[in-house]
């Protein structure tokens, strides 16, 4: 595929008035070609306005052709084949192997959502009858389905170039929906992000629909994103990235004449407690656990959002001993490319200010990488009194580094997750015998994460129908949602009741005849597709 340096617009390559930018390889910090050319904001609104001009014809699409259009998606992205793992490889340093599963998770992801599409349970269909002869008063005819909210604005991660990008997550979801996507690249990997809006695009014509449903724009980050979350014609935005600006793009949101949700997943820390159980094993089994741990820190470069930053591990011979495992499997561990200069320049910040704090040690440090910007990997530990006092050791550190806190007691324990904010996941090592703790602890990060992992580690997100990667601020904006599996289409949607319309200017959704074969709650009742239901009889 050739690649414009331009964004896409409803269809058409569309050259920007403002500036250029140009993705760089941060294994070398070489600029890579083409250029980019950045749109104007008033050039933006062209985007919008498509996109306000689609919402009509595509939030109404039928089951088959809507589900189709994703699945065409997928088909599309995978065939532009190992040109879209070599362009990305080269945007983001991150080996071929990663790419291919991410890949693999992008095209997956969709066809899921096609099939939520094919089976509607997401349109929330409820029906209560008519009740002419019910006393007191009578009963009118009252139906409930879910819509569309409207155009979405996307904002591309950079740690994820594909299955957070320009036909990732919130993408896929909000198309899934019935909602037209304005997609913001991330100007780090903005050929990626091209190749994949041609793919979008072509799905876009073959299936015949408005041709607003879809944009790519390219701008300055912070000018053009605020003036697409201003625009009235965005009704929701799907954001990944730092908190600094998640937070400006809620302020934002909520400034507007018409407020709008922003879907915003930000900073994690991810805390994994080890228990006293989980160390009882031979050293064989301590330095297996240690390894573990070091390879969930480091792999990617330590760039995940669910990277464990924090291990809690008790005061004890046992608890020595893996901390000095794990001090000699980070000493084994050599940096990896981070995905630009910025990250790996903001993580030798962290690192540094969090090596300054009064009672932090280095645990464990590997070594430098061979290419730009791959700093050496390391672990530091304190106590968990430290811990408590000093908030610099709550700071997220974006890369291959994180906190060992010593704990003497339970309650210890109890009081630093306590102390925790908002949190993705919370990862538990333990035993049969620890579940008594456990059992206390387990109230306290109902509060604070979204998701409880026992004798695992947080990375690597399962996409399907039960997952929940969100949670409490600052992990993200809203807890209620989720950003990864089926139930993130909810973000984009809202109730709409009728009450005694006629047959006939109803929604197809809500028909008596229910041409879309649904599952339908009927006065209460899960009637399921296959049963057909004599509604107000």
């Amino acid at each position: 595929m050739t690649l414009t340096g331009h964004s896409l617009i409803a269809g058409q390559a569309v050259v920007g008035g403002g500036k250029t930018t140009c993705g760089f390889n941060p294994a070398t910090n070489e600029a890579l070609e083409p250029a980019y050319s950045l749109l104007t904001e008033e050039q933006l609104k062209a985007a919008t306005a498509a996109a306000k001009e689609a919402y009509a014809s595509f939030s109404t699409l039928d089951p088959e052709t809507h589900a189709a259009f994703l699945d065409a998606i997928a088909d599309n992205i995978e065939a532009i084949g190992d040109e879209l793992i070599v362009r990305a490889g080269q945007e983001t340093g991150l080996p071929a192997a990663r790419l291919q599963g991410e890949r693999a998770r992008t095209t997956g992801q969709l066809r899921l959502f096609a099939n939520v599409v094919r089976q509607g349970d997401f349109r929330g269909v409820r029906i209560d009858p008519a009740i002419p002869d019910r006393a007191p008063l009578p009963r009118a005819d009252i139906r409930q389905r879910q819509i569309p909210l409207g155009p979405v604005a996307v904002f591309g991660a950079s740690n994820f170039p594909l299955a957070f990008s320009t036909a990732g997550g919130d993408t896929a979801s909000a198309l899934a929906a019935g909602c037209p996507v304005v997609f913001k690249a991330h100007n780090a990997h903005p050929g990626t992000s091209e190749l994949v809006g041609q793919a979008i695009a072509k799905a876009v014509k073959d299936t015949g629909l408005h041709p607003g449903v879809f944009s790519l724009i390219y701008g300055p980050g912070a000018s053009i994103g605020q003036a697409l979350v201003s625009d009235p014609a965005i009704k929701a935005v799907g954001f990944t990235g730092s908190q600094s600006a998640g937070v400006a793009l809620m302020r934002t949101a909520a400034a507007r004449r018409e407020p709008i949700p922003v879907y915003a997943e930000m900073s994690s820390l991810n805390p994994v407690f080890v228990f006293e159980g989980a160390l009882a094993g031979d050293a064989g089994e301590i330095d297996a656990l240690a390894r573990q741990y070091v390879a969930s820190v480091t792999g990617s470069s330590g760039q995940l959002c669910t990277s464990p930053g924090l291990l809690f591990a008790p005061e004890c011979e046992a608890g020595d001993r893996l901390a000095a495992a794990v001090g000699r499997a980070v000493a084994a561990c050599s940096g990896q490319t981070m995905l630009t200069e910025g990250i790996a320049g903001s993580w030798n910040a962290g690192t540094e200010a969090l090596g300054r704090a009064d009672g932090v040690e280095v645990i464990g440090q590997g070594t430098k990488g061979a290419t730009e910007n791959a700093p050496a990997p390391t672990i530091f530990g304190t106590g968990v009194q430290q811990f408590v006092e000093n908030h610099v050791l709550h700071e997220e550190i974006f890369g291959a580094a994180s906190l060992v806190i010593r704990y003497s007691s339970v309650d210890d324990l109890l009081q630093a997750a306590s102390r925790i904010e908002g949190q993705l996941t919370a990862s538990l090592q333990l035993t049969e015998g620890d579940y008594p703790t456990a059992a206390r602890l387990l109230p306290v990060l109902e509060q604070k994460v979204g998701r409880i992992i026992v004798n695992g580690w947080p990375t690597g997100v399962e996409v399907g129908h039960a997952m929940v990667h969100g949670g409490p601020f600052p992990a993200t904006s809203d807890t209620r949602t989720t950003s990864v599996g089926t139930l993130a289409i909810n973000r984009f949607l809202r109730p709409v009741a009728y009450q005694n319309l006629p047959q006939e200017l109803l929604p197809a959704s809500l028909q008596d005849a229910n041409p879309w074969h649904l599952n339908r709650r009927i006065d209460g009742e899960m009637v399921p597709a296959n049963e057909k239901a004599e509604v107000g009889a």
